[in-house]
């Protein structure tokens, strides 16, 4: 195997700590207005929502950019 392909797969696999990282922020800033705001807290969840899909979704196309690249 080439090891360029290695390192990139490496590469690809570090887009699960940003999202990781990313989820961690928008964890506590959805807590944080949650508490100063508690009536608005439905409109909060949903997009706190959203964002967490959105950012696991990034962390799932690059585990499969991993795999891919791993076994061509």
């Amino acid at each position: 195997m080439n090891p360029m392909i290695a390192i990139g797969a490496g590469i690809a696999v570090l887009t699960g700590a940003g999202a990781g990282i990313g989820i961690g922020i928008a964890t506590g800033k959805a807590a944080e207005s949650i508490a100063r705001q508690p009536e608005a807290s439905g409109k909060i969840q949903g997009a706190f929502l959203l964002g967490i899909a959105l950012a696991e979704a990034t962390a799932i196309y690059g585990f499969v950019i991993a795999i891919l690249a791993l076994t061509k």
